[in-house]
């Protein structure tokens, strides 16, 4: 595909979206944050000040590898972090924006991130994969099976009744099976549960994948940052690379590159992801 040399990147992706058959959005941290949904600073201070002057815990992902002292001290830090990263939250405009870009068309999105925002934005649950989990659910810390529990009531009564920075021993959740206490069904080690929604989910890309093998695809990835780059980022340059009629697109704050080889079908934004998501679903 050949553009004007004065045509805007984002007209770019708009006319690469319009022309294509279908669009497969691969999404990192990085639209999570442009949404809002920050893991640092004010956010962090106004939820988790008691945490930071007890702990000295800096920011909510360090918090999540904190050697907390006992299981309730550790759940009155997990039920505030899904409570306000899954449950107490509404849709961040970057996704209700990327929704508008995409309705009518054939898309699927595979993401890393685990708060749900594709959901609560309103995309068709059918067509995620949440790879890396969900705040939503518990699994076994064991785990004794592969097997997960949705956990809102038990994290809004945690909420509602910790003190002290700790929840009442009678809200530590426990597998049903086995007894060990649980964990959040997050991808951390070899622990990480995949249960059968997850396998259900990966078979549907795979379909989806294969559906669409040859035809004008739009790579859309969108806040994928370097700690995973084998789930979105190097997989999508590799599908590129092997489909001369797919366009790959880079949205990110920074660190926006692409391999030699797909150069001449990529189209690289760095900036807000929220300003150019707006810019392109403006141009459709």
């Amino acid at each position: 595909m050949t553009y004007s040399t004065e045509t805007t990147p984002t007209a770019r992706i708009a006319e690469a979206i319009e022309r294509a058959d279908a669009v497969l959005i691969g999404a990192g941290a990085g639209l999570s944050t442009a949404a809002g949904l920050t893991y640092s600073g004010p956010r962090f201070d106004e939820n988790f000040a008691d945490f930071r002057d007890h702990f000295g815990i800096r920011d909510m992902y360090a918090g999540g590898f904190y050697p907390f002292p006992d299981e309730e001290t550790y759940w009155a830090w997990w039920s505030r972090h899904i409570m306000i990263n899954r449950y107490d939250i509404v849709p961040g405009s970057p996704y209700t924006d990327l929704l508008g870009i995409v309705r009518g068309r054939d898309y699927f999105v595979l993401t890393t991130n685990v708060d749900h925002q594709f959901q609560l934005a309103g995309f068709d649950k059918s067509r995620l994969f949440y790879t890396q989990g969900d705040y939503g659910l518990f699994q076994c810390s064991r785990p004794c099976c592969q097997e997960t529990f949705d956990n809102e009531e038990t994290v809004r009564a945690m909420v509602a009744q910790q003190h002290d920075m700790r929840v009442p021993t009678a809200l530590v959740p426990h597998c049903p099976h086995c007894g060990a206490p649980m964990t959040v069904d997050l991808r951390a080690d070899d622990t990480f549960v995949q249960d059968a929604g997850w396998y259900a989910a990966n078979d549907r890309y795979a379909a989806w994948l294969s559906a669409h093998d040859g035809q004008r695809v739009v790579m859309l990835e969108l806040g994928v940052g370097g700690n995973t780059p084998v789930i979105i980022k190097y997989p999508f340059w590799r599908m590129t690379a092997a489909n001369s009629q797919a366009t790959y697109v880079c949205i990110n704050l920074e660190d926006v590159r692409v391999p030699a080889e797909i150069d001449a079908q990529s189209i690289c934004v760095e900036g807000d992801l929220g300003r150019v998501l707006a810019q392109v679903k403006e141009a459709l």
